[in-house]
């Protein structure tokens, strides 16, 4: 179990020696960054050499390549993530020594207690995406906020800003229930789906989770939620908050939509706030804009603003990111790992004009996959060629016995591919001009298509 986190400010001070375990991850890296940034000294580990180790290693951050009881010596305190569990050797010779242990989550949450003004964005789906638009809204309001996000952001040229203002944007997982550890005056939820199965029991135990993540903010503060979503209306119900959608009883809504959803007018509290256009594409991007819409409004900002900072918006890295052409297709990257990402992205693509759509996914964990297996056989049936990867592990053992070959099994016309270099040889040998082929998925699907690129 992790220390309490009342202790934690104690070694959060200048001077202090802490090492993160599985430092290279997305909110790991910066956190490191960020610690340093206030005088601490750091070091860190991980399983693996990554583009996040590398920059770490290049700023002068120690990163020890894979997990081991030396690495900790002369640490005052650890830091991990939930993913890095009780039998890590680490943390063992952590326990030991008496050295205490602190979740990422505990750090971050002591972070934002120092800013007056802390937006944290929660929601199975569109949490990088929305966290982006936020900080782009807030950048163009010239706030100079802090700002961590699960992706590198363009405008930031990072996953993360180190600001002089009195206002903190996180980005803020359910994941091991990481987001109860903060301390959020702005909480944005938006939507409540059935993941992380490994950790969660059910939906309902997923939805309470939520709800008392709600109830983290002050009665002064303000919860933003989805008033689209049946899952997060349930989830609330009983709790006060500014809703955003497209129905007539949401507080911020989208109206005058254009076919291609890239324009559309913003009422907030049944008046026209402002109209919007967007750079990236897809109904489920409208939703995000408006859940970014109703933190600006909310925080007072005004309304031309926020849209130059929404304009300024083209998306964050792997989310319907380009990345090239080969043989006259265009290939993109997605994030997405959940069927309901997966339905947002396809809906989306149907407004993109296309000879064919080759999605080459990786599913995320084996318990998703299992947990989800129908869901993700109903996307994957909506492209012309599903080409399977071998399922990500993350951090399971395969305990369950599923494999990709077990969804392309009920895909019509999918490919299975055991390893990523033969999924790059299956795209560079069937991709033709006027193809979408998009690489998909939370694991390192991308090195699939940067390899076919190159």
């Amino acid at each position: 179990m992790p220390s309490n986190p009342s202790q934690i400010e104690s070694y959060l001070r200048p001077g202090r020696r802490l090492h993160l375990i599985g430092i290279g991850g997305v909110s790991m890296r910066p956190l490191g960054l960020v610690l340093r940034g206030m005088g601490m000294e750091i070091t860190g580990s991980d399983m693996s050499h990554s583009p996040s180790v590398d920059d770490l290693l290049e700023k002068g951050v120690p990163v020890a390549i894979g997990h081991r009881a030396e690495n900790i010596e002369g640490a005052d305190a650890l830091i991990r993530t939930a993913a890095v569990h009780n039998d890590n050797p680490e943390i063992a010779a952590a326990r030991a020594l008496g050295v205490p242990i602190f979740e990422r989550a505990q750090a971050w949450g002591h972070i934002m207690q120092s800013y007056a003004r802390a937006i944290c964005v929660a929601g199975t789906h569109g949490k990088t995406t929305t966290t982006s638009m936020v900080t782009h809204i807030f950048m163009e309001a010239e706030q100079d906020p802090t700002v961590m996000i699960g992706g590198n952001l363009p405008l930031l040229g990072a996953c993360h800003r180190v600001g002089g203002g009195k206002t903190i944007i996180m980005e803020s997982c359910e994941y091991c229930n990481s987001f109860l550890n903060f301390y959020p005056t702005v909480a944005v939820i938006l939507n409540v789906e059935a993941d992380h199965l490994d950790f969660f029991k059910d939906l309902n135990d997923i939805q309470r989770s939520f709800r008392t993540f709600a109830q983290l903010v002050p009665k002064d503060g303000l919860v933003i939620s989805n008033g689209d979503d049946p899952n997060t209306r349930d989830a609330l119900a009983g709790i006060p908050t500014r809703t955003f959608g497209f129905s007539e009883d949401c507080d911020v809504r989208a109206v005058n939509c254009s076919a291609d959803w890239r324009d559309f007018d913003a009422m907030c509290g049944g008046q026209i706030y402002g109209h919007f256009h967007l750079n990236v594409l897809g109904r489920h991007n409208v939703l995000n804009a408006l859940a970014a819409i109703a933190v600006a409004w909310g925080c007072g900002i005004a309304a031309e603003t926020a849209a130059r900072g929404l304009e300024g918006f083209r998306g964050a890295e792997r989310r319907m990111e380009y990345k090239g052409a080969f043989n006259g297709a265009a290939l993109y990257d997605d994030y997405a790992h959940h069927p309901g990402e997966l339905h947002a992205l396809l809906d989306a693509l149907e407004t993109v004009p296309h000879k064919r759509i080759l999605l080459a996914f990786q599913p995320h964990t084996y318990s998703r996959t299992y947990a989800l297996f129908d869901q993700f056989v109903k996307e994957l049936r909506r492209v012309d060629v599903a080409v399977l990867a071998e399922i990500y592990a993350a951090r399971e053992q395969n305990t369950i016995g599923i494999s990709s070959a077990d969804l392309s099994a009920k895909v019509p016309g999918s490919v299975y591919c055991g390893t990523l270099p033969a999924v790059t040889s299956w795209l560079r040998e069937n991709a033709q001009a006027g193809d979408l082929v998009f690489t998909v998925g939370a694991g390192d699907i991308y090195k699939a298509g940067e390899a076919l690129l190159r």
